[in-house]
């Protein structure tokens, strides 16, 4: 008889210890406190994500695939804005897919020809391509929107004006760029050593 009185108080404590932990964990996921190896789940009181500003931080992380599908959830959202534009050009001018950056860059510029960062992205592209005497006029442009008060956009136009001036050093030796965020998507070129 004892023995089965301890059966039912063993099942009774499991059954009292298994109901408290399960309350336990679902006021946890309530309040937002989950811990556990688990990511927490989706937030349906939190707001919408700023793709731009996601595909910006990836861009600076050097993950452009990644950057490229953030900032294409973020066309389809807002439409293709010259910032959007812009942005997508410069992702695949990471991946070096320049046959697809250069019509998104050139579109960026027409629809929004005030903005000094989509010309300096621009620049970045032609200088890329080899087409200096278009870049240089490119970033003169982009400094002259930005007042100069863009050291990224006044050290790509140097490099753009030196290898204009000096175009033997270019055939001699091939050298390989890199970009680097500057904020607010802007880039400048930095030369791999």
């Amino acid at each position: 008889m004892q023995t089965t009185l301890l059966r039912v108080t063993r099942t009774g404590i499991f059954i009292l210890t298994t109901t408290a932990a399960a309350s336990a964990v679902v006021s946890c996921t309530e309040t937002g406190l989950t811990q556990g190896p688990y990511p927490p789940g989706i937030d349906p009181k939190g707001g919408p994500v700023d793709e731009v500003a996601v595909g910006n931080r990836l861009m600076a992380a050097g993950e452009y695939e990644l950057a490229l599908e953030s900032f294409t959830r973020a066309a389809l959202a807002e439409g293709m804005t010259a910032e959007i534009l812009t942005s997508i050009g410069t992702a695949n001018l990471g991946l070096r897919r320049l046959g697809q950056a250069e019509p998104l860059l050139r579109e960026a510029v027409e629809k929004d020809p005030e903005w000094p960062i989509a010309w300096n992205n621009l620049g970045v592209l032609l200088m890329e391509t080899g087409e200096y005497a278009e870049a240089s006029h490119v970033f003169r442009r982009a400094y002259a929107l930005d007042n100069g008060e863009s050291d990224a956009i006044r050290d790509n136009l140097r490099l753009a004006l030196a290898k204009m001036e000096n175009p033997v050093n270019i055939t001699t030796q091939e050298q390989e760029f890199r970009l680097e965020q500057q904020g607010d998507g802007a880039f400048l070129l930095r030369r791999n050593r």
